[in-house]
């Protein structure tokens, strides 16, 4: 294990502006089972980088089946970090992920190593390529009342009240996201500014310049919705219910953790078991409307370069590298 992958190293530097630390960026991005880890294997090991996840969920401790976490021998022939950095039941946040990809590459450049960002987390591209808005600090009494609320009378009436008072928010929010129903209210009622007005000062802001190489994996879209069902299976199959009842039985799942996919189905599955088919029904219909909402932050990056339709293992690495490289070569 890296220095920059302990828990117990020093702070990570203050510098969630820059976390790059002007290193540019090389990124492989693609919605949920597009096939993002055997590429990104093959890319690495090709140019001799280490991936730095983009994934919100991987850093989640004991979620490896359900997140399809890169395998112990998949890490043994690629180093990976942002992987296992803490508990369910703990928050993982923006800003803390900013300074933990400042620690990993502050690391990595001592070692003369360059990273490779890998995921489907498009918030978390934004932030790289775009540095972190900065609203109000949360303030904890606001957001306890707020998610009491939530639990006690619905998320759909919060969303409700979101909608009438930032159409904007409430509208790009998705009522199940809970977490950014919360964080939309909390902003309103402590500054009585909607968040869509903070981040359109935020998108108004001069962007720092950021040379990057934006790559991206899509499935075959007649062959994408049999995969989905197939992962699944493949997940039940490896112990993906025993994964959640082990972690429900623990120290179980905080606000985060619990969005990601198939985790509330599975919860609600323990407490009142039902029909397979039926239950890998309701996850593919999820990851199927996650995987919506991934392709609409990808729209957000002009530059972002699609693998070619029909390319396939060692033709599809073999593009990627040579995009990479000549990227590489323009800078020089």
């Amino acid at each position: 294990m890296s220095r920059s992958e302990n828990p117990g190293a020093e702070p990570a530097p203050e510098r969630a502006a820059d976390p790059l630390g002007g290193e540019p960026l090389v990124a492989l991005v693609g919605v949920t089972a597009s096939g993002k880890t055997e590429l990104a294997l093959g890319l690495a090991e090709r140019l001799g980088r280490e991936i730095v996840s983009l994934d919100s969920m991987l850093v989640y401790r004991g979620m490896d089946v359900g997140t399809a976490k890169p395998t112990p021998e998949e890490r043994a022939r690629v180093p990976h970090h942002l992987i296992d950095r803490v508990d369910p039941a703990e928050t993982y946040d923006a800003r803390r992920y900013l300074l933990d990809v400042a620690r990993v590459c502050d690391d990595l450049a001592r070692r003369g190593v360059r990273p490779l960002f890998v995921g489907g987390t498009g918030f978390y591209l934004k932030l790289l390529c775009d540095g972190l808005f900065e609203g109000p600090a949360v303030d904890p009494a606001v957001r306890a009342a707020l998610e009491a609320r939530g639990a006690e009378q619905g998320w759909g009436r919060l969303h409700a009240e979101l909608l009438e008072a930032d159409p904007l928010s409430g509208r790009r929010i998705h009522p199940n996201d809970h977490k950014r129903v919360v964080r939309a209210l909390e902003v309103l009622e402590q500054t009585g500014r909607p968040l869509s007005e903070w981040q359109a000062q935020w998108a108004a802001a001069e962007a720092r310049p950021l040379p990057r190489c934006l790559l991206g994996l899509e499935p075959d879209p007649e062959r994408y919705d049999g995969r989905i069902a197939d992962r699944i299976r493949g997940m039940l199959a490896d112990g993906w219910i025993e994964e959640v009842r082990r972690i429900r039985d623990g120290g179980g799942f905080g606000p985060s953790a619990i969005q990601a996919l198939g985790y509330p189905e599975l919860l609600a599955h323990l407490e009142e078991p039902g029909d397979e088919d039926a239950l890998v029904a309701r996850i593919a219909l999820k990851t199927r409307q996650f995987a919506r909402r991934q392709r609409t932050w990808w729209r957000r990056f002009e530059d972002l370069a699609w693998a070619p339709a029909g390319l396939e293992g060692e033709e599809r690495v073999a593009w990627a590298t040579e995009r990479v490289r000549a990227f590489e070569a323009s800078l020089e």
